[in-house]
């Protein structure tokens, strides 16, 4: 299925849905607050899933339970009979479903809790992770509690597996979880990626690969440290399985937000994924993945957000050197993007592993030359890992209008692409919108998709264009984004001009430091000789205060001149405009 197939069917059909379960919260108005309503939505959600999906076994477990309950069967021995038993990695041994449940009103708070407990230790971590017994106990007091569970086994509230995939039970989450955020004035993107922006970072990982996956399937691993509800792992799995039927993906993730972890590790035992590989935890400070190596890396972290917070560890992880994740240097405190990029880094697999991560402008150029941010950019690029930049249209993302860059990194650079770096300004490669989703107000429709692949895939320094669509792709050299910064003084004179000097060195007169930036690839000496000297002949060098840096001035790079509009046009537009305003009055008023 096409890219623009799959966003029309989560505009209508899965937004349909969503609308729906959605309604069911105006049983919820006085008693609960707007922003409040998704803690009850969204875990009924799930839970009524988890329902359907258990229900053609239900009787077999319940009776398997108390059959290893008389025999005494506990721990992992029952946890494997009870899966097989389930046709999952999780179970329910209570007696009571939802429509059990609601059979019994006088007794349903009770029977609901005696229902919980007869979950998997799994499902009750995502229960826990809801904070959804204080939500329980509210409606209990408020006597919704059997209204809505008696809502969720309508038609509206079927989610049943065999009625909705798990790719469509993922865009209804998406979906809910996006109104939370509206009625609680939070941004959603803050918890999830458009799938048009995953579906190219898919692409854009995969790329090398493709039709090796195609012709002999693959076992790989993929690794989300920043995974909201998961999808961009649900994304490069669509997209693998798409292209082979072999392809095998187990994934790991971790997030900090416990309600869309929760999400995240529900939508994962329901795929019958690697639930066990979602883990809740700051990936700054609490790194649930040390040590592992992974083939793939896609990732959308917080930008703009301090680690004022993860501080103390972050800098004791510092001090490990590379031994630890944070060896290259560390970001202003303001900004904790370029952490999560040496997070990722650090979790490549050796010699082939790849990584799409996005970042805003900062990353590309912020931090003098030898602070935090310029030693990580000096760390990727001499490192000969940053394959790709793709610069993105503005207005693509939930949460934000501001330009952003996909970083493509690898550990084992194609020949022909060791030593380079690939810029792709896709800035103008977009569709408008029908209507907008908070600040997104473009998309990227199959043909945008295709022609920043086109231009990644050629490799060439060239403009690639499809109808009013442009990407245009500029190949340089690693070095070429490095600098040094070298101090200029300007020596004491004599009264005839002439420098003075102490030990044969020129004396600096105080308050006159000055830096040049000089591009790596130039002589320093003879840059100085032809910029410096001929504008201040008592110029010279500190050179033991050099400073290496490295910078990626994309807009720069990229820029177009535009010739000013002439005096005599504009002259012409304000004569025209004076007439056309004489025209008016007379109108208006006549000859007075």
């Amino acid at each position: 299925m096409s890219i623009t197939a799959l966003q029309k069917q989560t505009n209508i059909n899965i937004q349909e849905k969503a609308d729906l379960i959605w309604e069911i919260a105006t049983h919820l108005v006085g008693l609960f607050k707007p922003h409040e309503y998704g803690k009850v939505i969204l875990p009924m959600t799930v839970l009524k899933r988890f329902d359907d999906a258990l229900a053609p076994t239900k009787q077999a477990v319940v009776d398997m339970g108390k059959k290893l309950a008389e025999m005494k069967v506990e721990g992992e021995a029952r946890d494997g009979i009870l899966c097989k038993t389930s046709g999952y990695s999780f179970y329910n041994t209570s007696q009571f479903d939802f429509r059990k449940l609601v059979s019994d009103p006088d007794n349903i708070e009770s029977n609901f809790e005696n229902y919980l407990q007869g979950f998997s230790s799994n499902v009750k971590d995502i229960v826990s992770n809801f904070k959804f017994i204080d939500q329980v106990r509210t409606m209990t007091d408020g006597n919704v509690l059997f209204v809505v569970i008696q809502e969720f086994i309508s038609s509206k509230g079927d989610m049943s597996p065999n009625k909705i995939t798990s790719t469509d039970m993922g865009y209804i989450f998406e979906e809910l979880i996006r109104k939370f955020s509206e009625s609680y004035d939070e941004q959603a993107g803050a918890h999830f990626t458009s799938r048009d922006i995953i579906y190219l970072m898919a692409e854009l990982l995969i790329a090398p690969e493709k039709e090796e996956i195609k012709a002999n399937g693959c076992i790989k691993t993929a690794y989300d440290m920043a995974m909201g509800t998961s999808q961009m792992l649900g994304c490069l799995t669509e997209r693998l399985t798409e292209i082979s039927e072999e392809a095998d993906l187990t994934c790991f993730g971790e997030e900090f937000n416990p309600e869309t972890y929760a999400i995240a590790k529900a939508d994962m035992l329901i795929k019958g994924g690697n639930a066990s590989g979602m883990m809740y935890g700051d990936t700054l400070n609490d790194d649930k993945f040390s040590g592992y190596e992974f083939n793939y890396i896609i990732s959308n972290p917080p930008f703009g957000i301090d680690w004022k917070r993860e501080k103390n560890e972050v800098e004791a992880e510092a001090k490990k050197g590379f031994n630890g994740r944070f060896g290259a240097g560390l970001p202003a405190i303001s900004d904790g993007q370029m952490l999560f990029m040496l997070n990722g880094v650090k979790k490549l697999k050796e010699n082939s592993g790849r990584m799409a991560i996005i970042q805003n402008g900062s990353s590309l150029f912020t931090g003098d030359a030898g602070s935090g941010a310029s030693e990580i950019r000096r760390y990727v690029i001499t490192e000969d890992m940053v394959e790709a930049i793709v610069q993105m249209p503005t207005d693509l993302f939930y949460n934000t209008g501001i330009s952003t860059y996909i970083w493509l990194l690898t550990k084992g650079k194609p020949a022909n692409r060791r030593g380079k770096i690939q810029l792709i300004d896709a800035s103008k490669c977009f569709v408008k919108r029908r209507k907008n989703i908070g600040n997104k107000r473009v998309e990227l429709d199959d043909k945008c998709i295709s022609l920043i692949m086109k231009s990644y895939t050629a490799f060439e320094n060239e403009i690639y264009t499809d109808g009013e669509l442009v990407v245009e792709s500029k190949i340089f050299e690693n070095a070429f984004f490095g600098f040094t910064k070298v101090t200029i003084e300007t020596a004491q004179a004599d009264d005839d001009g002439n420098p003075i000097l102490k030990k044969g060195k020129p004396q600096a007169v105080k308050g006159s430091s000055d830096s040049e930036i000089i591009p790596l690839s130039e002589d320093i000496d003879e840059y100085i000789g032809k910029n410096v000297l001929p504008y201040n002949p008592l110029a010279f060098a500190d050179r033991k205060k050099d400073k290496i840096g490295y910078e990626i001035p994309f807009t720069r790079l990229f820029y177009k001149f535009t010739a000013p509009q002439s005096s005599e046009d504009i002259f012409a537009e304000i004569k025209a405009l004076e007439e056309e305003e004489t025209t008016l009055m007379k109108e208006l008023f006549g000859n007075a």
